[in-house]
């Protein structure tokens, strides 16, 4: 991340999150951590940036929901606030989109180094990230990480470059876990990471290698939407949507039926005072048609109350998945890692509704 001494670090954390160990790391390099407590749209969506203002950070962590949110909001944070001392600008959590990119360089700063990075919990580390001595393109990680033989493997397990593949580790990392605790035969470790490829671990997310050695994340592989044979990243379609002023957030889910059909609803928070009509619904369908194709349109657009994610900022498509396909809620997801429970359970209505008829 090119912290130095005297730096000023900020990711914005729980003490939970494996962020909250980079945020103590800076220490080792004579860098000063900064420490917040509160929402980070408080007291309204530019939190973070003022909180930069106020302390000098050299570099803030964030997420990629809260740039995208930044810009949703239109805020010009390089234009409103004084980030003179802000050089680099991380992001994770989920796939940061090529739009947010663009909005960084020309609403932050056309300066700033924006390091984008993805990897997992379990190994407390970025598989992928970035390096202050290679350029930036628009939606791309800019390299494999250190330590971290990774690949996008197809359903046969051969490598490729410049296409939608598995994730995979070809060798150990310095940070793999030995074993999960309660795991006394090791079978839940291996169901995570070693039941598609045996030997390799699979991560879970969807990953294009470009010719330049770079990185695109498309979104968890265990939620991927298959439709008509087709294998599409959520984060493609949530890019697409939530574009348009009158969707504030977006989740996406497939849904294999027990007659062998697939059902892909869309659900829709929408902003103030907008109205899911048919004319919006022509809207959206026009637009993943034309920037995506005729299959990524969903099948049906519904409005919820807000979009559930996790208290890191993930949307929760693999639980709603789950809850949709019949699960039993206290199966499908743990309300203690749930930003809005409240949201969960109007997925349980929701789900309740649909097998009943009602």
């Amino acid at each position: 991340m090119g912290v130095e001494e005297g730096d000023r670090f900020f990711w914005y954390s729980s003490t939970s999150w494996m962020m909250w160990n980079v945020v103590l790391g800076s220490l080792l390099h004579g860098a000063t951590a900064v420490l917040y407590d509160g929402s980070p749209a408080f007291p309204d969506v530019s939190g973070l940036w003022q909180l930069a203002e106020k302390t000098g950070a050299t570099m803030l962590g964030t997420s990629a929901g809260y740039l995208m949110a930044s810009q949703k909001a239109d805020l010009h944070p390089g234009r409103d606030f004084d980030l003179s001392a802000l050089r680099s600008i991380g992001s994770t959590g989920s796939p940061l989109p090529p739009t947010g990119f663009r909005w960084v360089y020309d609403a932050v700063g056309a300066g700033i180094w924006l390091n984008s990075l993805s990897g997992g919990t379990d190994v407390c580390t970025a598989f992928v990230g970035g390096n202050p001595l290679l350029p930036v393109y628009s939606g791309e990680i800019q390299c494999r990480a250190l330590g971290c033989r990774v690949a996008s493997w197809d359903a046969a397990g051969k490598p490729h470059i410049g296409s939608v593949g598995e994730l995979v580790l070809t060798a150990p990392t310095p940070s793999m876990p030995v074993f999960f605790w309660n795991d006394p035969d090791g079978h839940k470790y291996h169901d995570a990471y070693f039941d598609v490829f045996p030997g390799v671990w699979r991560h879970g997310d969807w990953c294009t290698i470009t010719e330049r050695g770079g990185v695109i994340i498309h979104g968890r592989s265990d939620s991927t939407l298959n439709k008509q044979g087709v294998r599409m990243g959520s984060a493609d379609i949530y890019e697409v949507v939530e574009k348009l002023p009158e969707i504030r957030e977006s989740l996406v889910i497939g849904v294999e039926l027990p007659d062998g059909g697939y059902w892909m609803p869309l659900f829709v928070h929408l902003a103030p005072d907008a109205v899911l009509d048919d004319a919006l619904r022509a809207r959206v369908a026009a637009a993943i048609r034309a920037e995506l194709t005729p299959r990524h349109v969903p099948d049906e657009l519904i409005e919820i109350p807000g979009v559930p994610h996790t208290r890191t900022g993930k949307r929760l498509e693999i639980p709603v998945k789950r809850l949709l396909t019949g699960a039993d809620p206290a199966d499908a997801v743990n309300l203690g890692a749930v930003d809005d429970p409240a949201l969960i359970q109007w997925f349980i209505d929701y789900a309740g509704r649909r097998e009943t008829g009602s």
